[in-house]
């Protein structure tokens, strides 16, 4: 199943196309996801084929039957300027450390289905995460049926935390100091929001 595009009041989330490629090159680079090792030119033959990747993907998990992973594009519905990325991503992760799940040191890794955003600096601040994710959100609880959403974040991203919250995720730390990069969830409840 291909998601559709979808609308909120100011903007599209619409599946990714090849004439992305500078408009994606340029958010990593402004977010400093970049790879700084690379020449500009060698980050942008990055970008492609994770583009190419990305629009190849898409059409092959519907085909499949598979879940709609990956990354869609955010666009202004008044002209259409790329604002940033949104998508549902396979999270793997030992999400028992969380307090939430038991708060096992240690714990085995299990799969989640999980809301990535970035958004270009440009449109930061003007609540664009926000709107693009909830979107993705609903759809993800009344299409997909999903029954439950997390995202992750680092200790110090306060914007992201204010996205997850603004979304209605509840936030939990990792008490535990391994693996490094699971710091903060936000897990939300399809029962949270439709009880």
């Amino acid at each position: 199943m291909q998601i559709p595009t979808l609308e909120t009041e100011r903007l599209r989330i619409r599946p990714l196309v090849l004439e992305d490629l500078e408009a994606c090159h340029r958010l990593y680079v402004d977010i400093d996801w970049a790879d700084t090792r690379l020449s500009e030119e060698a980050n942008r033959e990055q970008r492609r084929r994770w583009l190419e990747w990305t629009v190849r993907n898409d059409e092959q998990l519907a085909l499949l039957y598979q879940p709609p992973y990956g990354d869609r594009a955010v666009v202004l519905k008044d002209g259409g300027g790329f604002v940033g990325l949104v998508g549902l991503v396979p999270l793997l992760a030992p999400f028992g450390q969380l307090p939430c799940f038991g708060r096992v040191e240690g714990a085995r890794f299990s799969p989640e289905v999980g809301l990535f955003w970035a958004i270009s600096p440009h449109f930061q601040r003007k609540g664009y995460a926000t709107e693009a994710a909830r979107a993705l959100v609903q759809y993800a609880f009344e299409t997909l049926k999903l029954g439950r959403i997390v995202a992750g974040t680092e200790r110090g991203n306060s914007a992201s935390m204010a996205v997850m919250r603004h979304l209605g995720m509840r936030l939990e730390e990792n008490p535990f100091p391994e693996p490094p990069w699971f710091q903060v969830t936000g897990l939300l409840e399809a029962s949270e929001l439709f009880s």
